[in-house]
């Protein structure tokens, strides 16, 4: 049986919004980075209602100087099962 890691959008998203405000960021400073014509996409990251495609997780990354799994939030009962 192989155990699929699963991700937690809000979490994630959660994630994504301690990191930019850790960074000192705000939100468009993202959005210019990006080149968004508005801020919709990141505030739906935010907001755990979409995540970003791994071209944007990898610029997430950089932008926040960690490692793109450090963004990424895995749901906890998913992990158990996998450390088991």
């Amino acid at each position: 049986m192989v155990i699929v890691p699963v991700i937690d959008m809000v979490k994630t998203g959660k994630n994504i919004c301690e990191l930019r405000k850790q960074a000192g960021m705000s939100v468009k400073e993202l959005q210019d980075i990006f080149g968004f014509a508005t801020p919709q996409a990141i505030y739906k990251w935010q907001h755990g209602v979409a995540l970003p495609t791994v071209d944007n997780l990898y610029i997430l990354s950089v932008v926040f100087g960690v490692r793109m799994e450090e963004i990424l939030v895995m749901e906890e009962d998913v992990m158990k099962r996998a450390s088991a």
